[in-house]
């Protein structure tokens, strides 16, 4: 199977190599010279790149232009202590962070360096180049080990651990529903009558909150490698969103990534979980409740309308970097349409009070 493969970096978003070397062989041990720099192609967040030297790979992350303008988002030193934590806590299933830096004059923007693992990472945009291997005996246990890794998450204990204090649990909800009602407003750009819609549905109808636990919030194929001889998941990555919360809104996330086969075009741009062999989005809960039963899933409709409305909201402020000039990405051009589309199928699931 093929793995994830780097490509050439996308203009605007190169990096100045002669300042960035000399820097990092000041401060990474046998850093050695860089060969070869290329950029991953997925995402639409913070950008990364896989930097060859003769040495070693790494992966490298950093924000993007424009990025200091949301408040709260692509926060480098928190992902990389987040990764140093979860190591700590005796979680495996992340990749090694190496070195971190808040010095902007050396690529415009903190950034920081992690292992790089062999792997797959299953991305819409490679499918082509994946398809053959993707069998829906090869989906079907794919699909099990992602339900279950998120469960595994969901069991870490926080207590005594650097983790408990990457967020605020109480009233977490409350403020996730208002905090991205609120991003929405500052990232605005067109007249979408649904955004308000569904968050005074969100607001009216906000459940109790249960246990937090650890939250990645950004929880899909595309964000996790998969060892594709053992068939196994070897790392999560892009914890930028991680936090402690209510672990409900984790699924409810992962829920408005899964698309399935019925879903539209746009939608399955996010997940390959629509391919045959998937689990259904009720089937991933079924299956989640069975192995994490101290979760009481029986309101996910929520939680799943809430993951449509913020990750709708996510595009509309990935929408705005490019209307207002920040980003020359051709990818971003008509993001708008998805956003509408989210925002539709979000109201839609509250009026039919199913997953849709």
């Amino acid at each position: 199977m093929i793995n994830d493969e780097a490509k050439e970096i996308r203009t605007g978003e190169e990096l100045n190599l002669v300042s960035f070397e000399g820097f990092l062989n000041k401060n990474v041990p046998n850093f050695g010279k860089i060969t070869d720099i290329k950029q991953f192609p997925g995402g639409y967040s913070n950008l990364t790149y896989l930097i060859l030297t003769e040495n070693k790979k790494y992966v490298l992350r950093k924000p993007p232009k424009g990025a200091k303008a949301i408040k709260g988002g692509h926060n480098m030193r928190r992902e990389f202590d987040i990764l140093e934590s979860l190591t700590k806590a005796g979680f495996d299933k992340v990749p090694k962070p190496i070195f971190y830096s808040e010095d902007e004059s050396i690529l415009g923007s903190e950034f920081y360096l992690m292992e790089k693992l062999e792997g797959i990472i299953l991305r819409n945009s490679e499918f082509n180049k994946q398809k053959e291997f993707l069998s829906p005996e090869m989906m079907a246990k794919l699909s099990l080990q992602l339900c279950e890794t998120q469960a595994e998450l969901h069991k870490i204990r926080i207590e005594n651990t650097l983790l408990q204090h990457i967020g605020k649990p109480d009233g977490y909800i409350a403020r996730q529903v208002k905090g991205w009602h609120e991003r929405y407003l500052n990232a605005k750009t067109d007249e979408i009558n649904t955004e308000l819609l569904v968050f005074n549905w969100l607001n009216d109808n906000m459940p109790v909150e249960i246990k937090p636990t650890l939250l990645h919030n950004d929880f899909k194929f595309d964000n996790v490698i998969f060892d594709s001889r053992n068939q196994k998941i070897l790392a999560i990555l892009d914890w930028e969103m991680a936090t402690i919360g209510d672990p409900r809104m984790d699924i409810g996330t992962s829920l408005s990534y899964w698309c399935e086969a019925t879903d539209g075009d746009f939608e399955k741009n996010f997940n390959l979980s629509w391919l045959p062999g998937n689990y259904t989005r009720e089937e991933y809960v079924a299956h989640y409740q069975k192995i994490n039963p101290e979760i009481d899933l029986s309101n996910i409709l929520y939680f799943y309308v809430f993951g449509l409305f913020k990750n709708a909201i996510i595009i509309q402020q990935i929408y705005a970097r490019f209307k207002n000039g920040l980003t020359q990405d051709p990818r971003f051009a008509n993001l708008i349409l998805g956003v509408k589309a989210l925002m539709k199928k979000a109201y839609k699931s509250v009026l039919e009070n199913k997953m849709l």
